[in-house]
């Protein structure tokens, strides 16, 4: 498996601390590594302002990619990848900071809420 760093060429944007929601809560049946979930913030109403391709990559406790196949935790740190590189620069850099929250999303549908406990290379990504 290659990780986000390896094929994108430059360090994550910013990480996250996140709660994956179980199927009873609109949660998927198995989340998996670099599954394509996009992103919206917490205060956004995503009929108006949309998703952001924003994707996630798990980390395991010793903060290193989880292998594709094994089981993505309920609860954890996640480094996040903008994939539209000149919304970092358009939003991301106005909304993003530490404590900033957000859910995982596929299209209208919530698939677990984040935290960004740190921002990492966003600044130097543009």
């Amino acid at each position: 498996m290659k990780s986000y760093e390896e094929i994108r060429g430059h360090k994550q944007d910013f990480e996250v601390s996140y709660r994956l929601y179980p199927p009873s809560e609109g949660g998927l049946q198995s989340p998996s590594q670099h599954m394509r979930c996009d992103f919206a913030y917490a205060e956004d109403n995503v009929e108006k302002s949309g998703i952001y391709m924003i994707h996630p990559e798990f980390l395991d406790q010793n903060g290193m990619p989880i292998p594709e196949g094994v089981p993505i935790p309920s609860r954890g740190l996640a480094s996040m990848w903008v994939l539209v590189p000149e919304m970092r620069e358009k939003v991301h850099i106005q909304k993003l900071q530490v404590g900033t929250k957000g859910y995982f999303m596929s299209g209208s549908r919530r698939l677990g809420e984040v935290q960004v406990t740190r921002l990492v290379d966003l600044l130097k990504n543009v």
